[in-house]
């Protein structure tokens, strides 16, 4: 039995309903400080962030069935063309994903994984003086049909779904929950010291708000020693050099610069 038929043969016997649960996602402040220098309450500095919000919403290419979502739900639904494959996503003008986590101290450990991924493509690049400002923010999702990689009968091919570089079993595998109807996929966070799952969503009906319904601010500081991360709420996360040391792209990184 070819790959493709095993995949979607255990797609459709495996599919359960995904109850409503909230999962976290991370990504770069696009202000930063530039906001709070343009304005001067945090009232106004949200008003400021909200018309940008609009902005981009009037100006980007969203699918008329995310149309309904907040920005920073709908975005990586957007059709533009995808300069290269991520786990779920092939490369090129494909069905958009929203990557996310059940737990903010994954999708910190999923960020920081990136930040320094992009550092190691530019070993003359010096360590950024000042932390980098990041926004953590929830979505719920709920949906009726989705696969976990992490339960049989696909758990048993976990060495294809975890692989660092190699994403081509859960392209695959995306293409077939998709035609099967499928709107999310669980699976193992490789980032994640403590392997935590990760939601990808496939579709913009998963939320089960069209807000997000939780936000923070986390500051990345890089160096020779790897990454700290603080949070709002005072937590504290580090990931030293040898966290992420399985991916054959970090391991490889000049630390010293």
């Amino acid at each position: 039995m070819s790959s493709t038929i095993w995949i979607a043969a255990a797609i459709a016997s495996s599919a359960t309903p995904l109850k409503a649960k909230e999962c976290w996602r991370v990504v770069q402040g696009r202000l930063s400080g530039a906001g709070a220098k343009l304005t001067d309450s945090l009232d106004e500095q949200r008003a400021l962030e909200n018309a940008i919000d609009q902005s981009e919403r009037d100006l980007a290419d969203v699918p008329e069935e995310c149309r309904h979502l907040d920005v920073p739900l709908s975005k990586p639904f957007r059709a533009v063309p995808y300069r290269s494959s991520s786990r779920f996503r092939r490369t090129g003008a494909t069905n958009g994903v929203f990557y996310c986590s059940e737990s903010i101290e994954t999708a910190v450990a999923e960020a920081a994984f990136f930040r320094l991924l992009f550092f190691a493509d530019g070993p003359a690049a010096a360590w950024p003086i000042n932390p980098i400002e990041h926004t953590a923010f929830a979505a719920e999702v709920a949906v009726a049909k989705a696969v976990d990689l992490t339960e049989p009968p696909l758990a048993h091919d976990r060495a294809l779904w975890t692989h660092r570089t190699d994403y081509t079993a859960c392209l695959d595998l995306a293409d077939a929950a998709r035609e099967a109807g499928i709107e999310a996929i669980r699976y193992e966070s490789v980032r994640d010291p403590q392997a935590r799952a990760n939601i990808a969503v496939l579709s913009c009906h998963a939320f089960g708000s069209r807000n997000v319904t939780a936000r923070e601010t986390w500051h990345l500081h890089l160096d020779a020693n790897g990454v700290r991360a603080f949070g709002e709420s005072s937590t504290a996360l580090h990931f030293g050099r040898d966290t992420f040391a399985a991916d054959p792209r970090v391991a490889s990184m000049r630390w010293d610069r």
